[in-house]
C-alpha cells in the first residue's frame, strides 16, 4: 500500500508578499550599511584621516601587517593600508577603558590589473598607462626584480645620479 500525503499551502495575498519582500529588502539595505558605517575602508598603499575618540590616551592595532595609524595634533589620526585583509582599531583612555573599536577594511586599488601566467602572477597599476607594481600576492621573481629596479632607482635619486641608460 501506498500511503498519500497532501500538503495545504496557506497562500498569501499579493499585497502581502510584495509588504514582506520590500521589508527584507530594507531590513538587509540597514544591515549591510551597518556593518559598512562600522568599518573604516582603506585601500593597500593608501592612507585615510579618521577622528580619534576625545580623551584616548593609547591606540591599539589588532594587526600591524593590515593597517597602520599615526596620531596628529587635533585629535586626528592617519590609517594607512599596510596588507590585504581586516584588522581593528581600539582607543583605550588613560584608565584603560576602551572608547572605540573600529574595524578596519583594507582592500587592492581599483586601478590595479593582475596579470596570470599560469601560476605566476604580476600586478600593475593602470592610472592612467600600466606600470609594475610592488603588490603581496605577486610571483617572487616579478616582485624581486621590480623592488630591485624601484629601490635602485630611489638610491640614485637621493645620491643624485640619473639612471643608467635604458633603466626604469
Amino acid at each position: 500500500m501506498r500511503a498519500v500525503t497532501t500538503f495545504a499551502a496557506r497562500v498569501r495575498p499579493p499585497a502581502q508578499i510584495a509588504a514582506s519582500v520590500a521589508a527584507s529588502v530594507m531590513l538587509a539595505a540597514l544591515i549591510s550599511s551597518a556593518h559598512a558605517a562600522e568599518a573604516l575602508n582603506v585601500v593597500m598603499d593608501q592612507a585615510k584621516i579618521a577622528r580619534v575618540p576625545d580623551h584616548t590616551a593609547t591606540l591599539v592595532i589588532g594587526n600591524p601587517l593590515i593597517a597602520d595609524v599615526a596620531v596628529q595634533a587635533g585629535g586626528v589620526m592617519v590609517v594607512t593600508g599596510k596588507g590585504y585583509g581586516v584588522t581593528n582599531v581600539i582607543a583605550l583612555d588613560r584608565a584603560g577603558r576602551v572608547l572605540a573599536n573600529e574595524l578596519v577594511r583594507v582592500k587592492g586599488p581599483a586601478e590595479d590589473l593582475v596579470v596570470y601566467r599560469g601560476m605566476m602572477r604580476e600586478s600593475y597599476s593602470c592610472a592612467p598607462n600600466c606600470e609594475r607594481r610592488i603588490t603581496l600576492g605577486d610571483t617572487p621573481d616579478f616582485f624581486d626584480t621590480t623592488l630591485t629596479q624601484t629601490a635602485v632607482r630611489n638610491n640614485r635619486a637621493l645620491m643624485g645620479q640619473a639612471p643608467a641608460t635604458g633603466a626604469r
